[in-house]
């Protein structure tokens, strides 16, 4: 191989060649720890809010402010990690989201008013906001072939942490409390910090940057971890026929800072991605995050309105509908490579429109956890590919910005929905609640019509 510059290879061909093996799974360990801590993190609004709310005397609005301030949180975070991870590298990202997540997670369980957990849980979303940075990182060192289910069970890792926490909240919050709640839900974050040393950083963000050096090295462990052989020649940075080699040392790609990368995402380019995007995670985030709260105030606040449902009905709801996200998962793993993104996207979303609508009318306990399981189900598949597909679509040089800000597009949704799922069950208008998510939803399947090509076995782009 000394010095002939007639034979290169992409990032994508060299991890074709070395294929999915025991370097990746060391990959998959890390950002899926990252993603149960994240899951996790969400899934204790379900537990939280009411307990608070019995312990201090809260109304119902200052219920909804802690989950609402965690999706704010979550919007600044998910554009600036998105931001860091592609201006500075995907582990400096990595490390900023963990150090974050942990101190306020932890730090969060010895709140002593009300504020002061506002405050707390508002920064605790901000490390969380950080999800994209794992998915991306994740996924640059995946080969093309089978992406897709690959990163479905990736999203595996969150449905570990719902099932996680809601058997948490199930033996720690009617014993201990919600503060060791709080304490024991930081874990996973603070394993993430403690095994942050042992991250590469991304090949193909090396080599994007002109760090053609780097780059080489890293696929080089990822040969011999993996027990296979790069391809013969020299890495280069384009899959183009001049095989122009990555020496493009002093002069880094880098995405553009503040109000200009989003300018960037609405070029006249990538406006047709962006903007169904937006509509597609706000809908997905939106369904999502209103459905796991649907399900505790179903069990809760249907006390004052029927008399028919137990607070004793929360953790075992909970659990229960926690447990869809297994299903859907397989689902999506079974769809995503055989008709695509897009179409799996639309079928799993109408089919929760429909198991959602029979709850414009009250039904009985069974009948409505069974139907928001199926829900659940779809919903969680849905954002699963999506998550799949946002990373895919944009270049390497704005992909954790690009994914970030369609991040952060959702957890408006993550904001708006408490309003609905709290104020308006609780207020006993279940009905109009019902309409209002079938009509995000139906805005969200729109969004994913309008998506441009689907991104099934294309390989990844770096500008």
């Amino acid at each position: 191989m000394e010095g002939d510059n007639s034979h290169v290879y992409t990032v994508d061909e060299a991890l074709t060649a070395v294929g999915f093996g025991k370097f990746q799974y060391y990959i998959l360990a890390y950002a899926g720890l990252g993603w149960i801590s994240e899951a996790m993190e969400v899934m204790i609004l379900s537990f939280v809010g009411p307990a608070v709310k019995l312990k201090w005397g809260l109304s119902s609005s200052e219920e909804s402010l802690i989950t609402t301030v965690v999706f704010a949180g979550m919007l600044v975070g998910a554009y600036s990690w998105g931001l860091i991870s592609d201006n500075y590298g995907r582990r400096r990202g990595l490390l900023s989201v963990a150090i974050v997540s942990t101190g306020a997670g932890f730090l969060s369980s010895f709140s002593p008013n009300y504020i002061s957990l506002i405050i707390l849980r508002c920064l605790v979303g901000i490390g969380l906001g950080g999800g994209p940075v794992y998915s991306s990182w994740f996924l640059e060192f995946v080969p093309t072939p089978n992406r897709g289910t690959w990163m479905v069970v990736f999203s595996a890792f969150w449905s570990f942490g719902t099932v996680l926490e809601a058997s948490l909240a199930w033996i720690i919050l009617p014993r201990l409390g919600w503060r060791w709640l709080l304490a024991l839900s930081s874990l996973p974050s603070f394993m993430a910090l403690i095994f942050y040393i042992c991250t590469p950083e991304s090949p193909r963000y090396l080599c994007m940057r002109g760090e053609i050096s780097d780059a080489s090295k890293i696929l080089e462990k990822i040969a011999n971890t993996n027990k296979r052989s790069l391809p013969f020649g020299k890495l280069t940075s384009t899959e183009d026929d001049t095989h122009s080699l990555c020496l493009v040392q002093n002069k880094p790609v880098v995405s553009k800072a503040g109000l200009l990368s989003i300018i960037n995402l609405l070029s006249s380019n990538l406006v047709r991605i962006t903007l169904p995007l937006w509509l597609v995670f706000f809908g997905n985030a939106f369904s999502y995050y209103g459905i796991i709260l649907l399900t505790s105030n179903l069990s809760t606040g249907q006390i004052s309105c029927l008399n028919s449902m137990g607070e004793s009905n929360l953790y075992k709801d909970v659990f229960f509908t926690s447990l869809a996200e297994f299903p859907g998962l397989v689902l999506a793993a079974i769809l995503v490579d055989r008709i695509g993104r897009k179409l799996t996207m639309v079928l799993l979303f109408i089919t929760a429109c429909c198991f959602l609508l029979p709850l414009v009318i009250h039904e009985r306990q069974l009948v409505t956890t069974s139907l928001l399981f199926v829900a659940r189900m779809c919903t969680a598949s849905a954002i699963t590919v999506a998550n799949i597909y946002a990373p895919e679509i944009y270049p390497t040089s704005i992909r954790s910005t690009g994914f970030g800000v369609a991040s952060a597009v959702g957890r408006i949704g993550g904001m708006v929905c408490p309003l609905v799922a709290v104020e308006l069950v609780s207020n006993c208008h279940q009905t109009a609640a019902i309409f209002l998510f079938e009509a995000v939803m139906v805005v969200s399947i729109v969004g994913m019509v309008l998506l441009p090509h689907d991104t099934s076995g294309r390989a990844l782009t770096d500008d």
